[in-house]
């Protein structure tokens, strides 16, 4: 088994191996939450909410096109693990420590065998190369940073001040000291994972800045930010799936928030302007009318 092969393009073969394997669970997992969040805009269609910007209410949106924007930042999740798998799907067998080998090995046949799409090209290259391990980090530490954006959203939404849901009772811890609470504690605990997935992140790249051609120790270090970060994507996105599947949603409590006339004073501002009014005047006016109190009496002027 070892004859034509070094420790360094066997160590550099499995850890890709074990990538493609990591990259097709974590989009198999993320495909899970991204059917949930689809299945709960298909209920929440037409629940009205404010839309924020800057922590502020801006205009009316639904909960369902909420759910949709996460849809969207998975999408780009799940591509961009196709991405790395594509790129990585190298075989580095037959490169030896560094030199190649004299034995007669088809490392095409090797590579087919072994399930990749085709050989690496350059044997020093191939037996330092940990791009496909940062790339997987960057791309897990980018989704858990998008459910970090997620559960941000949620703990505002769930708060007794915004009620406009309420989370599954599975996915919350009451406090041992106040019986009233009900805590949001897995949606915290992403949003915490996102930070230290960041600090995994950095540190493999920190160690691959220095190194020169070809293997170094240093790759032994390598391991465990992935092994970690493997199995915290393995808790949170099932976590999440199911805390979206089960969230009771205030479709009341989100229409009545989302009916003030300050959230569609964007509208009338364009509608002012559909009269030939230039749009810098029109959203002048329509903030005087919000500051003086009058906004409603303009409303029924442009009924």
């Amino acid at each position: 088994m070892h004859t034509g092969r070094s420790r360094n393009d066997q160590v550099a073969t499995d850890l890709k191996l074990w990538l493609v394997r990591a990259c097709r669970e974590a989009e198999a997992l993320t495909d899970e939450l991204a059917s949930a969040l689809k299945s709960r805009a298909a209920d929440e269609a037409a629940t009205p909410m404010p839309g924020f910007t800057h922590s502020k209410q801006a205009e009316p949106v639904t909960f369902g096109h909420w759910c949709l924007a996460y849809v969207e930042m998975l999408a780009r999740d799940r591509a961009r693990l196709r991405d790395a798998v594509a790129r990585g799907d190298e075989c580095p067998l037959g490169s030896g420590a560094l030199a190649g080998t004299p034995l007669a090995i088809d490392r095409d046949a090797l590579a087919q065998s072994l399930g990749f799409a085709r050989a690496t090209r350059n044997s020093l290259d191939a037996v330092s190369d940990r791009d496909f391990a940062a790339e997987y980090l960057f791309v897990a530490t980018l989704t858990l940073s998008h459910l970090s954006h997620l559960a941000e959203d949620l703990i505002f939404y769930t708060t007794d001040e915004a009620a406009y849901a309420e989370l599954p009772d599975a996915m919350a811890t009451g406090s041992s000291r106040m019986p009233q609470k009900k805590n949001p504690d897995v949606l915290e605990l992403a949003r915490g994972h996102a930070g230290r997935a960041i600090g995994e992140l950095t540190g493999l790249l920190a160690v691959l800045k220095g190194l020169p051609l070809a293997y170094d120790k240093d790759l032994q270090l390598d391991k465990e930010p992935l092994f970690r970060i493997r199995n915290v994507l393995a808790l949170v996105l099932p976590a999440i799936a199911e805390l979206i599947s089960g969230l009771k949603v205030d479709r009341r409590r989100m229409a009545d928030a989302a009916s003030s006339d300050q959230l569609v004073a964007t509208s009338y501002a364009d509608k002012l302007a559909a009269t030939g009014i230039p749009f810098r005047q029109a959203h002048e006016i329509v903030g005087n009318h919000i500051r003086s109190g009058t906004l409603d009496e303009l409303a029924k002027s442009l009924k």
